[in-house]
């Protein structure tokens, strides 16, 4: 039977247990890739401290005046980087074209903190994907937490991705190369509190996939939060689970399996009227992005003999790119 609602999986036992513990929380991961497309994980080793000064020093940004968060503004559709100031997106047209309210909701993003070899980041075929981190004067310490809250995310979606491997009976280590220069993007998301009704069909981040390998994601439990879209075609609200983190497969991991994991519509839903303050939310988010150059074909394990892959191959680059600009008003 399959899983309607989102998992709560603790990764501990990967993180420091013995070969079969390992592949115990390796086949739990697998059904809920599987079935949903998200899970909830406890035991991953992030310090609550860092996760609480990323809250404090981002919410600190976005309480500043719109004049001075836009001197950080994105430069271009193509440069994941900046400022997005709010209905500026709509991250729902890359799945439905005529969707054209934006959403409500402003973030601020940046790229990699530690680059590779200029050769590699700096080449024609890197295009943007290493593009210099546009950092804001205040608050002074952003730079810094941010910084190392990439670094850890890093490392963090690097266990995954090995679970991953394990989850789809590969090598432990199948896609350490694929990773090692990855294209990641750390975005915070502030929904403020709502106080003026929405257009109609208007919500706080419109129904959509991710496009990545994976995402790893901090949220608060306020009104108005994350649903993702079951098998049943229901959507389900996603648990908040204090100290865990919200773990959901992108686009390009659906393609890399040949669509048996999937890579699930959710959305974050307007609170209800007249919750007021308690009504604005914050997210962190690191979406996880292998290597610009990274082939994006099906894996051995995930294609019988004599069928024909669902997907032609594609760099994760060149896919990216094209999601990325899609989606900008």
């Amino acid at each position: 039977m399959k899983l309607l609602n989102v998992p709560v999986i603790d990764i501990s036992s990967f993180r420091t247990g013995t070969a079969a513990q390992k592949k115990a929380v390796a086949m739990q991961v697998d059904q809920a890739c599987r079935d949903i497309g998200f899970l909830v994980i406890a035991g991953h080793g992030v310090a609550p401290e860092l996760i609480a000064e990323m809250r404090r020093v981002s919410r600190d940004f976005f309480d500043l005046p719109v004049e001075e968060k836009a001197r950080v503004a994105r430069p271009a559709p193509d440069v994941t980087r900046g400022y997005i100031g709010m209905e500026e997106e709509s991250v729902g047209r890359l799945r439905d074209p005529n969707a054209t309210a934006g959403d409500l909701n402003e973030s601020l993003m940046i790229g990699p903190v530690d680059l590779p070899p200029a050769a590699y980041a700096f080449s024609q075929a890197a295009g943007k994907h290493f593009a210099p981190n546009l950092w804001p004067e205040n608050p002074e310490d952003l730079k810094a937490i941010w910084s190392a809250y990439y670094r850890e995310m890093g490392s963090l979606a690097e266990t995954l991705m090995r679970i991953f491997a394990l989850a789809l009976g590969l090598d432990e280590c199948f896609f350490d190369d694929k990773i090692d220069k990855h294209i990641s993007r750390l975005r915070i998301r502030n929904y403020p509190a709502q106080t003026s009704a929405p257009v109609p069909g208007q919500i706080r981040a419109g129904a959509h996939s991710d496009y990545g390998s994976l995402t790893i994601l901090a949220a608060e439990d306020r009104p108005g939060g994350l649903q993702v879209c079951n098998a049943a075609s229901e959507w389900v609200d996603v648990p908040i689970v204090t100290d865990c983190y919200i773990i959901n497969i992108g686009d390009l991991m659906a393609r890399w399996t040949n669509d048996t994991w999937v890579s699930t519509l959710h959305r974050v839903v307007n609170p209800p009227a007249g919750a007021g303050e308690n009504s604005r939310r914050q997210s962190l988010v690191f979406f996880h992005n292998p290597n610009y150059d990274a082939e994006i074909v099906c894996l051995p394990t995930c294609v019988s003999e004599g069928e024909t892959p669902r997907y032609q191959p594609i760099t994760s680059g060149e896919y990216l790119r094209s999601a990325f600009v899609t989606t900008q008003n």
